[in-house]
């Protein structure tokens, strides 16, 4: 052992140095949604797209990743796993009841035929009212539903390559409450000799339940049984009407009392912020003064569009508030429920795991490139509709780790060293700390100050009897095929002396010689959109954006969290895309170019 200091920085470099992207949220054709709706790819299909390799699309197209994914999560829909891929191929213990012998002729038809038959199947399946013993074929406990999960474990396992590609094995516990969305993922640190000790949990009667708490059941039983390690990823909640972040008490009637927010605290580390069903940072309502707030805002209903949204319901659905909110119920139970990291995810239903605007290929098979996608609807009812060309190229998770296997990648999510991106890999580095100063970030290496005298995204930050304000060293570099950035902020939240949430937007580093004017707003940095030939220009922007930025308005004695959004400049939405190699007209209502962005997951402040 060398004596001394070394010279060389890098020998003793022990901090994660390297960023990882993936999806924590992919269906193949095993997820009843995705196979009976036409999805012919499995789990071998889905991830060699993710490591790079060219597949053939469920509609035929060949399509390809622009650069290969360096981990993934496949989160098949826990209920009725296995179902649709049997039903398709006329499976006999599938044929042998009469309604599935019916849904069965409906696909083999096609057409308008194979549609009615897989609305009818998901109709029934989500009002409960499959056949008895049609469920438990496909439910914890059965020869079939094991075998599922089985070639789950064993297809992960031969995937998985330690140091090139990560495979994750999890599935998704999907907790739909009269059509209001409580999905979560469960994602397992371990491999087949601990997954294979269990059962994915289910929401399906007489085993399953819809009870977020029961879901943190399972995961205790999980880690004591196998010696295991597990956690949940709560969905995108702008479809849940208001039920992801209760404050008063569950859909159940149950309190928000010192054990739910223990539990959550626990089980639940991270928060989908943004997807292919809208995006989740916030919304215009609740964040009036961001002018970047209404970002692919879905606002119209719950997931199945059987009930209305109302105004009242956003504050329990979107990320920024439930932060804000965690913050009061910490004050009024001790723990913080809502202290969550940042992930994006496709949530795609194609085994594709696309976030690319030029290269996007749907939520479902019925969305992949077409000349009518965009105008055909999503989901219409009488409540209201989701339009094809609302559909969201989105999105992807950066993770700082030390290296590419699956217990790294598992463990910096865990401790939320991680941010959501919208389909962009740009890098983001955020600290916070007592005494950076410009030196610390001017020095081409920041992540070892960063380190060294502070605490990464997803971190603590407390006080130990410093004075003054804390500082944050934020850095941004574009995605290298990608457009560049206009603009860094901090968005800072807390809770006032008389007890209101409070948030606040602080433009810290932006592009240009632009100047704030007198109220504070920085000029926009232009579009170079071309609509007609669905490209745009990098000559406005930067290449990269680093600044050590201090909190002007500091109150020591008040919690607090801060996290960071990157915005690119204006780039083309997919759609525009579709217009230019089909030659057809965009929707006039339409959103044709947008900023994508990169949030980080927050750092906290404690008093």
């Amino acid at each position: 052992m060398y004596p001394g200091k070394s010279y060389s920085p890098y020998a003793s470099r022990n901090f994660s140095d390297k960023v990882y992207w993936g999806d924590t949220h992919l269906h193949t054709r095993l997820s009843a949604d995705a196979g009976l709706f036409g999805n012919t790819l499995g789990l071998a299909e889905a991830f060699r797209f993710a490591r790079g390799e060219e597949v053939v699309a469920s509609t035929n197209q060949p399509v390809r990743l622009s650069r290969p994914l360096d981990w993934l999560v496949i989160a098949d829909h826990s209920d009725m796993m296995g179902f649709s891929e049997d039903i398709a191929k006329g499976a006999s213990n599938v044929l042998a009841y009469p309604e599935g012998k019916k849904w069965y002729e409906g696909l083999q038809a096609g057409g308008d035929n194979a549609a009615d038959a897989a609305i009818d199947l998901i109709t029934n399946f989500s009002q409960g009212t499959l056949p008895e013993g049609l469920v438990k074929e496909y439910s914890p406990g059965s020869k079939v539903y094991a075998s599922v999960w089985n070639r789950v474990i064993k297809t992960a396992e031969e995937f998985n390559d330690p140091g090139k590609f990560t495979t994750i094995i999890g599935f998704e516990w999907t907790s739909l409450v009269k059509g209001n969305n409580l999905h979560r993922n469960v994602l397992l640190r371990d491999g087949a000799e601990r997954a294979k000790q269990v059962m994915p949990m289910v929401t399906q009667p007489p085993v399953g339940s819809t009870d977020p708490l029961d879901l943190y059941a399972w995961l205790e039983n999980y880690e004591k049984t196998t010696g295991g390690s597990a956690f949940a990823i709560a969905h995108n909640g702008n479809l849940s009407n208001g039920l992801m972040f209760p404050m008063d008490e569950q859909y159940t009637g149950k309190k928000i009392d010192e054990n739910y927010v223990r539990l959550r605290a626990k089980w639940e580390p991270l928060y989908e912020w943004t997807q292919i069903k809208g995006d989740g940072e916030t919304h215009p309502i609740l964040s009036p003064a961001d002018e970047f707030a209404d970002y692919e805002t879905w606002d119209v209903g719950n997931l199945d569009l059987t009930q209305k949204k109302t105004e009242e319901m956003l504050a329990g659905e979107y990320a920024r508030e439930a932060l804000k909110n965690g913050l009061l119920l910490e004050k009024k139970l001790g723990v913080n429920p809502y202290k969550f990291g940042s992930v994006g995810s496709t949530d795609s239903h194609t085994s594709l795991s696309t976030a690319e605007e030029d290269n996007f290929f749907g939520k479902a098979t019925s969305a992949e490139p077409s000349p009518k996608r965009m105008h055909h609807p999503f989901v219409k009812t009488d409540i209201g509709v989701y339009e094809g060309y609302e559909l969201v190229s989105s999105g992807y998770t950066g993770v700082w780790a030390k290296e590419n296997t699956r217990e790294a990648i598992w463990d910096a999510l865990a401790r939320k060293e991680v941010y959501a991106t919208t389909g962009p890999r740009m890098i983001l580095r955020f600290f916070g700390g007592w005494d950076f100063n410009e030196n610390d970030i001017n020095s081409r290496n920041p992540a070892f100050a960063g380190y060294q005298k502070g605490v990464p995204m997803g971190g603590d930050l407390r006080s130990k009897g410093q004075k003054g304000s804390p500082t944050f060293m934020i850095y941004a570099l574009k995605d290298p095929i990608g457009a560049n950035l206009d603009r860094i902020q901090v968005i800072k939240g807390w809770v006032d002396k008389q007890g209101n949430t409070q948030e606040k937007v602080y433009d810290v580093v932006w592009s240009g010689d632009r100047k704030p004017d007198k109220k504070g707003k920085l000029p926009a940095v232009g579009n170079t959109v071309d609509l007609k030939s669905a490209t745009w220009t990098n000559t406005i922007g930067a290449s990269e954006l680093a600044t050590v930025w201090k909190d002007p308005d500091f109150d020591p004695s008040l919690k607090a969290f801060y996290y960071v959004r990157v915005l690119e400049i204006p780039t083309p939405r997919w759609i525009v895309y579709d217009a230019f190699r089909y030659g057809i007209d965009l929707p006039k209502e339409a959103e044709t170019s947008g900023q994508e962005r990169a949030y980080s997951s927050p750092i906290w402040y404690t008093p």
